[in-house]
């Protein structure tokens, strides 16, 4: 029995292009429906206003519907050719996803996973992006010159084992090579397309308005009822097939579904790219989401996932809930020295750039280069300053790998008791009278400011070279009192 050719990425690819034709046709039905009515709904009110009887004749009705027609097919190609071209462009825009930052532990760890899938499914190219959020989700898009993408949150990173990045990354490949992203992309893009000309008309700086999200919304529902839910669960099979962990894809969907897993306010537009609904916390477990539901049940995809491993669903659970358990004490390990917090994996030391100031605005001693929490930051080993790229501050309030002293946590419940008896006079963690200051990086002054006006701890920032100045314990209370927020 002959076996049936296997299809390269881009041949599938040509099939999914031919298949998107069909939405084509259901654009077109649904501008006819809606201009139709429009037209129609005009003539009525004009009849009435001036107080003429209007002929609702078939020859009449036609008209309006074959105008209705022609107006809907240019609309629908307009909007077709515009979701090929800007769509998977306009939604990381939206997501404010950006390339890896190789310098970045964590980003290091997410390329090198791509890299390796890109290589097991054959792929002659395969981007990586990271969207700055908390949240724990990943989708796979394609972009217009046809290369595939994988792009996860700041959150999965952090929160994600070695092993399960490459199960999610996997489970994203799997859906770019059986062609699903292709079409998901177009399906998402045309949805939003409504805010997309909304913001090139430049009537979205005061926010997108409600008729847009609305027109997004009911369109949405319309072509999701052409995605199969049951595209995860084979994507879900592709990916074992990939990285041969089924348990840790298990164990990936089910961190997701329990962590936040809502990307910002557009996130149920784009829910079909996700891995994990957006909604799935408030969903449940065993909830399908309805007939607007775009995946298939939590726990479905779980009990299957551990089958392959041989495994129960209750097991994948245990584990998941060790693991955290295993996290939250590991960071509880008693400090070496008085004033530094844990850190679990060890530092990597060197020297910091020459021929550039790299003195500690306090102490005037040389500043050294660590990372901390993955990312690289400057240090003052006498006074614990820190100095830290304001982009790399989501990153680090993300991640959770630094544990925290009993008197950390102290200085933070003190220092927030403080803000909330008096906001206008909080000038610092300490009370005491600290000189201006200059940057370390540029010479710049330094400006005291608010981190920002969610957390209010004062530190001092460079508007020269967008870097933020840490005096002694200030970045660890900032880091606690996020931590202690979002356990809330």
């Amino acid at each position: 029995m002959r076996r049936a050719a296997v299809k390269d990425f881009y041949r599938i690819q040509n099939e999914q292009t031919a298949r998107s034709r069909g939405l084509y046709a259901v654009l077109i039905l649904f501008y006819v429906a809606a201009i139709g009515a429009l037209f129609l709904g005009l003539n009525f009110a004009v009849g009435l206003i001036f107080s003429r009887s209007r002929s609702f004749s078939i020859p009449y009705v036609a008209g309006i519907l074959a105008l209705a027609l022609v107006f809907a097919a240019l609309l629908a190609a307009f909007q077709f050719a515009d979701a090929r071209r800007n769509g998977a462009e306009f939604i990381l825009k939206r997501l404010s996803a950006k390339l890896p930052q190789l310098s970045d532990r964590y980003h290091r760890q997410f390329a090198d996973v791509v890299e390796e899938m890109r290589i097991a499914a054959g792929l002659e190219e395969l981007k990586a992006y990271v969207i700055p959020d908390h949240a724990v989700n990943s989708m796979a898009l394609v972009e217009a010159d046809g290369t595939p993408v994988i792009a996860m949150t700041e959150g999965m990173l952090a929160e994600f084992t070695r092993d399960e990045l490459a199960a999610a990354a996997a489970h994203e490949a799997g859906h770019i090579t059986r062609g699903d992203t292709i079409y998901l992309t177009l399906i998402c893009s045309l949805a939003d397309f409504f805010e997309r000309l909304s913001d090139a008309l430049g009537s979205g700086k005061g926010g997108r308005g409600p008729e847009n999200l609305a027109f997004s919304a009911i369109l949405m529902r319309l072509l999701t009822r052409f995605i199969s839910r049951e595209r995860e669960i084979l994507a879900d099979a592709a990916a074992v097939e990939l990285c041969r962990d089924p348990a840790g894809l298990a164990r990936a969907i089910y961190k997701a579904h329990l962590r936040n897993s809502f990307v910002g306010d557009f996130a149920q537009t784009y829910a079909p790219l996700f891995i994990v609904s957006p909604r799935s916390r408030q969903e449940g477990e065993e909830a399908s989401g309805g007939w607007t539901g775009t995946h298939p049940p939590l726990m479905t995809r779980i009990r299957l996932l551990a089958e392959m491993a041989d495994l129960r669903a209750s097991d994948i659970i245990r584990l998941v809930w060790e693991s955290r358990i295993g996290r939250e004490l590991a960071k509880e390990i008693e400090p070496a020295g008085e004033d530094k917090p844990v850190r679990i994996r060890p530092s990597s030391r060197k020297p910091m750039f020459k021929g550039r100031p790299n003195e500690c605005p306090r102490c005037e001693v040389p500043l050294a280069a660590e990372l901390y929490e993955g990312v690289s930051i400057r240090i003052c080993r006498k006074c614990g300053g820190k100095l830290v790229d304001q982009e790399a501050m989501d990153r680090i309030l993300t991640r959770e790998e630094v544990g925290f002293r009993p008197e950390l946590r102290k200085k933070a419940e003190e220092f927030r008791q403080r803000f909330w008896r008096n906001p206008i006079k909080t000038l610092k963690i300490t009370d005491r009278f600290l000189p201006a200051i200059d940057c370390p990086a540029c010479s710049y002054p330094l400006k005291p400011r608010p981190y920002n006006y969610q957390y209010f701890v004062p530190v001092e920032k460079c508007l020269s070279c967008n870097r933020i100045w840490f005096d002694t314990d200030e970045l660890e209370v900032l880091q606690i009192l996020v931590e202690e927020g979002k356990g809330a």
